[in-house]
């Protein structure tokens, strides 16, 4: 699973986004302002490039005009106002040189100055040609020289020039409408991501932290009302989703601690109550075993005294399990000795048989040529686990069904196995429980199955349940030897 992103480097990258997007808006200004300017420029220069043609060639003619009179009227200024002309219109080619940029501009500027320098040289001779013969045919072949020669080829190149700086103003207007589009784009581009991001935004404080922190509460609204169940998805930013997993564990410490609570009540309660039943047992079998022992007389017949014997014995034991019993709410201290095996079995089997007839089961010992001989163990604790493990094994057992039972040696390991074919335990035994566990049987105590636990333990064995298919329950436990 992806490990959740901390809060705190989710809120930089949304402020780095968001600085982002404001260097993008700024950037799209700068942009735009860039290429507005530089468009303004560019038009001005066009604008000036136009209006010194415009003005040179009213120079020009202004400067024809001087001539005529010059020549026609003898007017003695006029030459003085030419010259003045020629200077104006030197100074406008001047500037148009410094503003004309391109090969194009920079021929057709050319071309203008070339041909008024034709006409700076050729029409002072046409003139002085009409002084010399001044009749009207002169005169009207001043004109169409004039007319057809001279500002004919000038306003040819003048159009060509003015037609020229048309088309690069055209060019210009079409870039600036490019630009104006591209600053619309490079403009609307971060406000659509200042949507998104404000989308994204919504959407990550819903699922990182509203909903988070909706979860949290609830959780501890149920842990206050003891539901310590109850978990917290563990999601959203790294500090909730931690914040969930620390109110996890401290609602599994406390299930923890109130289930230990419990169990301890409950062994406090035991310890009042089982040392007052053992002793309102053990007294009643004081009184039987005395009796037994004094009516066990010679002569008495051998069934009799089989029957007086099985009473004694059967009260011993009884006693045994007795003291089993109380030291189950206690530390207990195995007794090791080498005891055979079938013994301890014949003695846990032995007051089940009555059960075991009632339910007509048959109990198959498999392995029967590996029991071992003798066992180094504990013999009463082992035969009251045996007897609570069969008695168990009895009572889950439908009637005419079998009960097997295996036990071999191997490597220095006991290993018996006690197989039903009842239905099944509807638990899995807790091996660390110090409690009674839930009991299968209508008036059970759950104590067989814990003090199983113990014995093993005590015995530094191990014990394990496990359903078998296609029903019943397999017992195996193993004692070192």
């Amino acid at each position: 699973m992806q490990k959740p992103k901390s809060l705190r480097d989710l809120l930089l990258a949304h402020e780095l986004i968001f600085v982002l997007l404001i260097l993008l808006s700024v950037a799209g200004g700068v942009f735009g302002i860039h290429l507005w300017d530089k468009s303004a420029k560019e038009s001005q220069r066009i604008h000036f490039l136009v209006q010194e043609i415009q003005q040179t060639r009213g120079d020009l003619y202004r400067q024809m005009k001087e001539l005529f009179d010059a020549f026609f009227l003898n007017d003695q200024d006029a030459k003085n106002e030419y010259k003045t002309y020629t200077e104006s219109i030197l100074k406008h080619f001047d500037k148009l040189d410094a503003l004309a940029v391109g090969a194009e501009e920079v021929q057709a500027v050319k071309e203008l100055e070339n041909n008024y320098k034709l006409f700076a040289n050729d029409a002072p001779d046409m003139f002085y040609r009409y002084q010399a013969s001044p009749n009207e045919k002169s005169r009207k072949a001043l004109y169409q020289d004039m007319e057809t020669g001279i500002f004919t080829r000038y306003e040819a190149v003048s159009k060509h020039a003015e037609d020229l700086l048309l088309i690069k103003q055209n060019e210009l207007k079409m870039r600036l409408n490019e630009a104006k589009r591209a600053s619309m784009a490079i403009l609307i581009i971060p406000i659509l991501l200042a949507g998104l991001l404000l989308t994204l935004s919504r959407l990550f404080l819903k699922r990182s932290i509203i909903n988070p922190i909706n979860a949290i509460m609830q959780a501890t609204s149920e842990i206050s009302a003891g539901n310590l169940q109850h978990k917290v998805p563990e999601t959203g930013a790294q500090e909730l989703a931690t914040l969930s997993h620390e109110i996890n564990k401290m609602a599994d410490d406390l299930q923890t601690s109130r289930d230990a609570l419990v169990r301890s009540e409950k062994q406090a309660a035991m310890g009042l109550l089982v040392p007052m039943l053992a002793h309102n047992i053990r007294n009643p079998l004081a009184s039987i075993r005395a009796t037994a022992q004094i009516i066990e007389v010679k002569k008495n017949d051998k069934e009799t005294r089989e029957s007086l014997d099985g009473i004694i014995n059967t009260v011993d034991r009884l006693e045994r399990w007795t003291g089993a019993l109380l030291a189950y709410l206690h530390p207990i201290k195995p007794q090791l000795k080498l005891i055979p095996f079938d013994s301890i079995l014949e003695g846990a089997l032995l007051p089940l048989t009555p059960k075991i007839r009632e339910k007509n089961i048959y109990l198959e010992f498999k392995n029967t040529e590996d029991i071992p001989k003798e066992l180094r163990t504990d013999e009463h604790l082992l035969e009251q686990m045996l007897y609570n493990l069969l008695l168990n094994a009895i009572d889950a057992s439908s009637k005419n069904s079998s009960i097997t039972i295996s036990a071999i040696l191997n490597r220095n390991t006991f290993i018996c196995t006690i197989s039903d074919q009842g239905t099944g335990m509807p638990f899995t035994p807790d091996p660390h429980s110090q409690s009674p566990g839930p009991s299968t049987k209508r008036f059970g105590t759950g104590l067989g199955i814990p003090f199983a636990f113990k014995v093993c333990e005590v015995l530094e064995g191990s014990i394990a349940f496990e359903s078998v298919s296609p029903q019943g329950t397999r017992i195996t436990f193993t004692l070192p030897q």
